[in-house]
C-alpha cells in the first residue's frame, strides 16, 4: 500500500518513512513539497469537491488528502505536528464521508501492557455527541476494532451510572443511543448504560449489571462526551503503560488517521500500517 506522510518535514515522519521502507511495509511517500503533489487529477478532486473554496492545494495535509481521493495514494497519516481538528477538515474537506455516513468521528487503538487491545471512542473529534451520534460513534468503533483485532467487539456505553443508579440527561443520552444501536445492529453486543468498573471488572459487574452479555467483559469503550474519552486515553497511556494508536478516524470515504502530537516515529509506523491494513481491506 502506498501511504502519504502529510508531515514530511518533521524528522519522526521522515524516520518513519525510513523504517517502512527498510522493512517493506509499506511504500512510503514523505510530503514536504506540495506543489510538486498536485497532479491534475489532485487539482482536479479539489475543484470538484463541495468544499473547494475551503481547500489549500499549498497545504500538505490537503494534499495528502487528495492524493487518497484521487487514487494517487491508499492511505495518508498526518498531525504530527498540527492539531487533530486540521487533519478532520482536511479529512472532510477532500475526501469526505464514506457512502450513508453522516458522523465522522474516530477512535484510539489501546494495547495495555499485557497485550490486551481495547478500543476508545470517540476522543478527538466530536466534543458533544448527541444521541444518534453516540450511536454512529460505537457502531463504527466496534468495526473498526473487529477489523483492527480480528475480536468480536463487545461495546460498552459508559456513563456515571449503571443500570439506573443515577439519573440525569447525559445518562438520558446514553441509554437513547444504546437503544438506537440495538434497533439498527441487532447482532452487535452492546450495553449501556453502565459505569467503567461494571463494564472491566467481572466481580463488580456481577453486583451492577448481572445478566449483561457486556459488562465485566467488554473490549470497545464508548464515552459520554470528548472530555471524557480524550481524559481516558491520556490517563491509560500514561498511568497503565499502553499504548495508544490514533485519533484513528471513522467514517470517511478514504483511509486517513490523525497522529498525537505526543508521537515518536513508531507511532506514526504502527498507524501507518493501521491505514495501509484497512485501504487494502477496502480495495479487497
Amino acid at each position: 500500500m502506498r501511504v502519504v506522510l502529510a508531515d514530511g518535514a518533521d524528522e519522526r515522519a521522515r524516520a518513519a518513512a525510513a523504517s517502512l521502507a527498510a522493512e517493506g511495509l509499506a511504500e512510503p511517500v514523505l510530503l514536504d513539497d506540495p506543489a510538486g503533489a498536485c497532479s491534475p487529477a489532485v487539482r482536479a478532486h479539489a475543484e470538484a469537491s463541495a468544499w473547494c473554496e475551503r481547500i489549500d492545494i499549498d497545504d500538505p495535509l490537503h494534499v495528502a488528502a487528495l492524493m487518497v481521493a484521487a487514487g494517487e495514494a491508499d492511505a495518508c497519516v498526518g498531525g504530527a505536528s498540527r492539531p487533530s481538528a486540521d487533519v478532520v477538515r482536511a479529512a472532510l474537506f477532500c475526501i469526505g464521508p464514506a457512502p450513508g455516513i453522516d458522523t465522522i468521528s474516530s477512535c484510539f487503538l489501546m494495547v495495555l501492557a499485557d497485550g490486551t487491545p481495547v478500543t476508545y471512542g470517540d476522543c478527538g473529534v466530536i466534543p458533544e455527541p448527541d444521541a444518534d451520534q453516540l450511536a454512529s460513534i460505537a457502531m463504527a468503533t466496534a468495526a473498526t476494532h473487529a477489523q483492527l483485532t480480528g475480536e468480536t467487539p463487545r461495546v460498552a456505553m459508559l456513563s456515571y451510572s449503571t443500570k439506573g443508579s443515577a439519573e440525569g440527561a447525559g445518562v438520558e443520552r446514553v441509554r437513547a443511543a444504546t437503544q438506537i444501536v440495538r434497533d439498527r445492529m441487532g447482532s452487535l453486543a452492546i450495553d449501556g448504560e453502565l459505569q467503567f468498573d461494571a463494564a472491566w471488572d467481572r466481580g463488580v459487574a456481577a453486583a451492577k449489571a448481572p445478566g449483561s452479555e457486556v459488562a465485566g467483559r467488554a473490549n470497545v469503550f464508548i464515552f459520554p462526551d470528548l472530555d471524557a474519552g480524550n481524559i481516558a486515553y491520556k490517563i491509560t497511556e500514561r498511568l497503565a503503560g499502553a499504548r495508544a494508536y490514533g485519533p484513528l478516524l471513522q467514517g470517511t470515504a478514504g483511509a486517513i488517521h490523525d497522529l498525537s502530537r505526543g508521537c515518536d516515529a513508531d507511532d506514526i509506523v504502527s498507524v501507518a500500517l493501521i491505514a495501509a491494513c484497512q485501504a487494502a481491506q477496502r480495495r479487497s
